[in-house]
């Protein structure tokens, strides 16, 4: 069909969705539409007492538009939390998210109720997330310009006061300036204060909120008590909602205090339960038995933080004392017990992120993303029929698919966005290392050198085309130009013509496939 008599029965297509839509408003899914006085006046869009057929029909439509966007997002491979922020002004809608809100409630299959909830409730949470990390933005940049202002006056006082000094105070205030503490402000003498020391933002106070309304009572089921609910929720007491749950009991709230004296009796069962599995390892005598012990315990789901966080403690104790090489023996069996239990998780983007962050060394990092990156065969063969005819005949079979990397480099950009919408505001009181938001975007960037390396440059889908025309195919901005100027001549290119019925181009056959030589 010719380009331009598929846009022109577009068009009208197009134009008759958005008509048949709501047009009293901007959509985040359509554009807004105008409509003019007399329209307004002549259709019954007034009538209150029963919806017209313009309203059905829009409801109609916009349940199927809702229906369509709804399964991009289920049947999407990519991690739902990045589908939700790379499509934010469509899953934010308050529309939207009123219907899929119905859609739950109407649901009678349990399962599909259950993933929806979850799905409603993500969006929820990335929004207020996003709305959150807009009002901390804001007040940074407030305190940023209150800061610079401050600045500013206190440059130009000091400016004046040095329009008043004498030859004597000029001379004496330069011989001051060559001392080594000269130029250093206030704010860079001070020490720079730990994690535990600095205080709680508005902004983290506000993404506690739901999280304390499920920690605190009243409880959501009968019969939960401080325990049940600290054993319920262990992996989401991180250490920011520590010392907001300090601060409220501080504040007198006994709720925060029983919560806390729970936590603590969960945290020594854990720790109790860690030091019992590294009295096993350790007594085994021999390295390398250790490390096949790890790996048993691994599968077994032995291996948990509060045994890593355990055998980090001990290293540093013994890197205290001068006992280099127990601590060097920790460290081993610190390194071992991470990897296995990074294997033990399903997926092998966030699997390499995690490897990546342990490191330190840029080279090192390199390395694991072009063996992650590298293309390989697939060494297990498909096992169909044909195969098995052919290896019984003694020939190879035929590998279909094409050699994959272990992690493509798109999924793993996915996992750092991932990452970075759930933990980025989580920081380290090392300042080489800096916060996780920075070395996460360091990874992204070295992995986007390793990738271009391996695959070459991304291209455009002109690029593309262009490309295709130089290996000797057709690209179709080309042979969108070659109908243009056919129509210009008088002429109807091939492909173009209506009338051409099942006459194939010279040098076809009937199945549409070139004929070369005598075939």
């Amino acid at each position: 069909m010719k380009l331009s008599l598929a846009l022109s029965l577009l068009l009208p297509s197009l134009s008759a969705g958005f008509a048949s839509l709501p047009h009293k408003k901007s959509h985040a899914f359509f554009p807004p539409l105008q409509m003019g006085i007399m329209d307004e006046v002549n259709s019954d869009s007034f009538d209150l007492l029963k919806p017209s057929d313009q309203d059905k029909s829009a409801a109609q439509a916009m349940d199927a538009v809702y229906e369509q966007f709804l399964a991009e997002l289920v049947f999407s491979t990519n991690d739902p939390r990045v589908d939700i922020v790379n499509n934010m002004d469509r899953c934010a809608d308050d529309e939207w998210l009123a219907w899929l809100d119905k859609k739950v409630e109407a649901s009678r299959d349990p399962d599909e109720r259950v993933a929806m909830r979850d799905l409603y409730e993500m969006i929820i949470d990335i929004k207020d997330k996003m709305e959150l990390s807009k009002l901390q933005q804001e007040r940074e940049e407030r305190e940023r310009m209150e800061a610079e202002a401050a600045r500013l006056h206190d440059a130009e006082n000091q400016s004046d006061q040095g329009r008043k000094m004498t030859n004597a105070e000029v001379l004496k205030k330069a011989t001051a300036i060559n001392t080594p503490t000269a130029g250093v402000s206030e704010s860079e003498k001070k020490e720079k204060k730990s994690f535990y020391d600095q205080e709680l933002t508005p902004e983290i106070r506000m993404s506690y909120e739901k999280m304390l309304k499920k920690v605190l009572p009243p409880f959501e089921q009968a019969g939960d008590s401080f325990a049940s609910i600290v054993f319920k929720y262990y992996d989401q007491f991180d250490a920011q909602f520590v010392k907001v749950l300090n601060e409220l009991s501080s504040n007198g709230n006994e709720d925060a205090n029983k919560l806390l004296e729970a936590l603590a009796v969960e945290q020594q069962k854990k720790i109790a339960s860690a030091t019992e599995v590294l009295k096993s390892v350790l007594a085994l005598g021999d390295p390398m038995r250790m490390e096949g012990a790890i790996v048993k315990m691994a599968r077994e789901g032995k291996i948990d933080e509060p045994f890593l966080l355990l055998v980090e403690a001990n290293a540093n104790q013994a890197r205290s004392a001068g006992a280099d090489g127990p601590a060097q023996l920790m460290d081993k069996l610190k390194k071992r017990a991470a990897e296995e239990k990074d294997k033990q998780m399903t997926s092998k983007e966030i699997r390499l992120l995690r490897q990546l962050l342990r490191s330190n060394d840029a080279s090192e990092r390199e390395k694991i993303l072009e063996d992650a990156f590298t293309p390989r065969e697939n060494l297990l063969v498909a096992g169909t029929a044909e195969n098995a005819a052919k290896a019984a005949d003694g020939e190879i079979p035929e590998q279909d698919e094409k050699p994959m990397p272990d992690v493509p480099p798109p999924d793993f950009i996915n996992a750092c966005k991932a990452v970075l919408l759930n933990f980025g505001n989580l920081g380290a009181d090392d300042d080489d290392r800096g916060d996780l938001a920075t070395r996460i975007k360091t990874l992204a960037s070295e992995a986007e050198v390793v990738a271009t390396r391996i695959f070459g440059k991304g291209m455009t889908l002109r690029e593309q085309q262009d490309r295709a025309w130089k290996e000797e195919t057709t690209s179709i901005f080309d042979l969108e130009r070659m109908e243009i100027e056919a129509e210009q001549m008088g002429e109807v290119a091939p492909w173009a013509n209506p009338d051409a019925g099942d006459e194939m181009m010279p040098g076809f056959d009937s199945n549409g496939k070139m004929k070369i030589g005598g075939s």
